[in-house]
């Protein structure tokens, strides 16, 4: 077992995931999570603590890689990249894009790197997958010093996700992936859509933050860019208030008083009014991306749901292909409903095929650290 496991980490402001992954074949050998995190060394300690349990014997020659989740990139970062003092740096630069994450990440980052000083540490970053949208694509249009000074433009995040699912369903579909347009879209209390052409990212609803775009858990996705100003004049909202506002008392949330989907769908079933409005509005944002995705590719071989309610909700899946008609979409309804891992929920006459692939991030961030300290040696 020497040297060629992966130790997945994803580090937030109060807790670590971990996995141990062997990257050749996706077997975890150990996972779980620390929560409750005020110090990251100690709940480091707790999760090594917790795989040496799971894995008797191992040793840090066992480890080819540490690869980290890290959320915001910016343009710097296209790939994966083994971490050094000026990774860190640049990881610390980007705060101010991802103030919530980055600062976390760093943490996990500098944890690791005490504890394994002679193991590569390899940051896969959230919003890489992203970085080869054109300029008409990521370019908001707004001053030039915005944009040039202080990095102002769509990034995209879910990007690891997208890039596990993209590979995935073209091996599901026996095609090459350079060979295929998707629309992914990854739905889970954050949600995004993106447009893969020949396996690239050349759209996605996340924009400078995760709030634009879907309607999600707590975010209230695109709102008109008025709206800040508006409540600050009429109801003396000041920036803080509004942002947290947009960000954790809107979406599901801020329409219906709930902001897991599931108990959504259980007060829609049950007739509430702000439940099933919620609802709609969901299903009617999911279908304009979806439409607006079509016309830039030119051309969708499949559309694929993966996330917690990408992967679990066969209604919202129904609801939403059925209002595609236009592309030649028919639903395998039976499928659908029965929809579980892996499977195409589309009949075989469907012009687009549309399947559920569940994501797995950890298992290609172990890919993407095990592939570049491969290469690297």
């Amino acid at each position: 077992m020497s040297g060629h496991l992966v130790l997945v980490v994803n580090t937030g402001s109060s807790s670590l995931k971990f996995q141990l992954i062997d990257p050749r074949d996706g077997a975890v050998l150990s996972k779980g999570l620390v929560e409750r995190v005020t110090d990251h060394r100690e709940a480091l300690a707790t999760a090594l603590a917790a795989i040496r349990e799971d894995v008797p014997g191992l040793s840090d020659d066992d480890l080819l890689a540490v690869g980290h989740r890290v959320v915001h990139g910016g343009s710097r970062f296209a790939d994966p990249v083994i971490v050094d003092d000026a990774v860190l740096t640049a990881v610390q630069d980007l705060v101010p894009l991802a103030p919530l994450h980055n600062p976390a990440n760093l943490e996990g980052l500098r944890a690791t790197m005490a504890a394994f000083p002679d193991v590569p540490q390899v940051a896969v970053f959230d919003t890489a997958f992203h970085q080869s949208m054109p300029p008409s694509a990521y370019t908001y249009a707004v001053p030039s010093a915005w944009r040039e000074d202080l990095g102002v433009r769509r990034y995209g995040f879910h990007g690891t996700s997208v890039a596990y699912v993209t590979a995935r369903t073209a091996e599901l579909l026996g095609r090459p992936v350079t060979d295929l347009n998707l629309v992914v879209a990854h739905l889970g209390n954050g949600a995004s859509m993106t447009a893969v052409l020949a396996g690239r990212s050349i759209d996605t609803s996340m924009g400078l933050s995760p709030l634009e775009g879907l309607v999600m858990g707590t975010r209230s996705g695109d709102v008109d860019p008025a709206l800040g100003g508006y409540l600050a004049r009429t109801a003396g909202l000041d920036e803080a208030a509004y942002d947290a506002a947009l960000n954790g008392q809107s979406g599901l949330l801020g329409l219906s008083g709930v902001s897991d989907f599931r108990e959504l769908l259980e007060r829609r079933q049950q007739g509430d009014p702000a439940a099933a409005l919620a609802y709609d509005v969901v299903v009617h944002r999911l279908v304009k991306y979806v439409g607006a995705y079509a016309a830039e590719l030119g051309r969708v071989d499949a559309i694929v749901f993966t996330g917690g309610i990408g992967e679990r909700s066969a209604v919202l899946r129904a609801d939403v292909l059925t209002r595609l008609g236009i592309l030649g979409i028919q639903l395998d309804a039976d499928a659908n409903a029965a929809a579980h891992g892996e499977v195409r929920i589309t009949t075989p006459a469907s012009h687009v095929a549309a399947w559920v692939v569940p994501t797995n991030e950890e298992l290609q961030i172990a890919r993407e650290a095990a592939a570049l300290v491969a290469a690297d040696r």
